[in-house]
């Protein structure tokens, strides 16, 4: 086994990988949001593994091309793997009336619990397994690669998730623990800094705040797993 097809089962294990933890992510917002009422996501067929109708240009495809493949291109290792899908449509006012703001709540930490919770069985799966050896199958090397990626980005975007960042699901977690408590000066601040959230996504990225933030808290979850 060469180093390149080596090479090519990393990257495809990666893009699985992304694929599963991001789309899964989205479709269980929308599917705890069904459970209690809210058809939006179903009937915009939103609640489908179908990839092509969670892509979004900038999340699935540019920012994870430039995190990944940027340090590669200008001479480096490879990155981490990072991304984001469509987000899924959701009348939040049909699920607060159905099942009050501890409904929303729900729905807001869905997505991380699929993303912590897919990383827990891939933490005992990889435990399980046996490092490949260059004796092992095509098939088994990538199935370790891929079973080890979704571990990792798993954790990756569920501590990304958990973030109180504008027009994301921390923040909209607090946002309704905040009405919930009649506490309505905290949910306006996050909903009035909606629009700068990708903003802050970028300046986290691109600074070393992201070490603090996302890669620090990753290792320690990862090692604790491990």
């Amino acid at each position: 086994m060469t180093m390149e097809s080596i090479d090519l089962l990393k990257i495809l294990a990666a893009v699985f990988a992304l694929a599963i933890a991001i789309i899964g992510h989205e479709i269980m917002h929308g599917w705890v949001a069904y459970v209690y009422g809210d058809t939006t996501a179903k009937n915009a067929g939103r609640l489908s593994i179908n990839p092509l109708v969670h892509i979004d240009l900038v999340g699935t495809i540019l920012v994870p091309f430039l995190m990944y493949f940027l340090p590669i291109l200008l001479g480096g290792d490879a990155g981490f793997l990072f991304g984001w899908a469509k987000p899924v449509p959701i009348n939040t006012a049909t699920v607060i009336r159905n099942a009050g703001y501890n409904g929303a709540m729900q729905v807001d930490l869905a997505g991380i619990v699929y993303n912590f919770t897919l990383a827990a069985i891939a933490s005992i799966v990889i435990v399980v397994m046996d490092q490949p050896t260059t004796a092992d199958s095509l098939v088994y090397v990538f199935t370790y690669i891929l079973v080890l990626k979704l571990l990792v980005i798993n954790v990756l975007l569920g501590v990304f998730n958990i973030l109180p960042i504008p027009q994301f699901d921390g923040a909209h977690f607090l946002m309704h623990l905040a009405l919930k408590y009649r506490v309505t000066s905290v949910a306006e601040f996050f909903y009035k800094n909606e629009r700068y959230g990708m903003i802050i996504v970028i300046i986290i990225l691109i600074t070393p705040l992201k070490d603090y933030l996302l890669l620090i808290p990753v290792r320690t979850i990862l090692q604790l797993l491990l």
